[in-house]
Parts: C-alpha cells; sequence; structure tokens
C-alpha cells in the first residue's frame, strides 16, 4: 500500500462530492468522531442513523471514518484512548488486555467474533475506552469540520468559476 497514492485517493474521493459545503463538512465530522471512538465493529451501522438524523452526508462521513480508521491508526488510537480513559475514569485497563482484543479484530473472524471478544474485555473496559475515545475524538472532528468546510467551500468556489468561464 503506497500512502501517497491513498491519500490522493481520498482526495479525490472527498473532491468529486456534491452537495452543500456545510452538510458535507458535517457527516465529514461526524465520520471523524464516530470513526475515532472505539466501536470499530459498529462504525457504518451508527454512521448512517445519525447523519439522516442531522440531515449531512453519509457518504462524507463513511469516507471520513474510513481516513481516520484504517490498520494503520487502530493502535494509536487504542493506545491514546486508553491512556485518556485510565485518567478520567476510576478503571484501568492494561495494554494486554487490548493487544488481545486487537488480534481478534484485526484477523476478520466475522462481526460475532469481534462483538464477543468486545464483551470479554467487561465493562470496565469499554466504559475506560469509550470515555477515551470519545475525549479523544471530539477535538479531532471539530478540526474536522472546519478544515473539511474550508476544503468544501473552495472546491464549490471552483466550480462556480469554471462555470462562469464557460
Amino acid at each position: 500500500m503506497n500512502p501517497k497514492r491513498s491519500a490522493k485517493y481520498y482526495y479525490l474521493k472527498f473532491m468529486r462530492l456534491k452537495g452543500d459545503p456545510q452538510s458535507l463538512a458535517l457527516g465529514t465530522a461526524i465520520g471523524i468522531f464516530i470513526g475515532i471512538t472505539p466501536t470499530m465493529p459498529l462504525h457504518t451501522i451508527v454512521i448512517i442513523p445519525v447523519t439522516l438524523v442531522t440531515r449531512s452526508s453519509t457518504i462524507a462521513a463513511l469516507l471520513g471514518s474510513l481516513l481516520v480508521c484504517n490498520p494503520i491508526t487502530y493502535v494509536p488510537q487504542y493506545y491514546l484512548a486508553t491512556i485518556i480513559g485510565n485518567v478520567l475514569t476510576p478503571y484501568e485497563l492494561t495494554w494486554s488486555r487490548i493487544k488481545g482484543v486487537l488480534d481478534v479484530l484485526l484477523q476478520h473472524q466475522g462481526f460475532q467474533k469481534s462483538i464477543e471478544a468486545l464483551i470479554g474485555l467487561g465493562y470496565e473496559a469499554a466504559i475506560v475506552l469509550v470515555v477515551g475515545g470519545t475525549v479523544l475524538a471530539l477535538p479531532c472532528a471539530l478540526a474536522g469540520y472546519y478544515v473539511s468546510l474550508r476544503f468544501f467551500i473552495k472546491i464549490r468556489q471552483k466550480r462556480g468559476q469554471k462555470h462562469l468561464l464557460n
């Protein structure tokens, strides 16, 4: 996998999205937020209803989630979520417990096996990861909203200028 090629691929995918810049940016922010939270097997299941309720772009949300939640970012995200969650909650989650679950998730053994592995951590681990992941995801989603809003506004302006010239 060539990182430069992947970056260009996602850039072109975002450029080709049509719609209101605010809707696209909100969808991107929702995707980034949900993509960073440690709910890996449920991302798409959560993104679709949230984008429908907020009337934002579902495709932009799915792309945003894929951009931040991929095999390169799994380990750093879960690690940071664990550190933040351990600080903010009275529970403690060790790296060895997380590594066992990540091994199952990265082997792509199916939805049921993923859920069983996550449930095996217990509610304390879930609280640590969800609190830590949410705190980690919030500033990333806010930054993603403003960066993508600016990006989509520029794209719309370029398209408008192109139509004026023709």
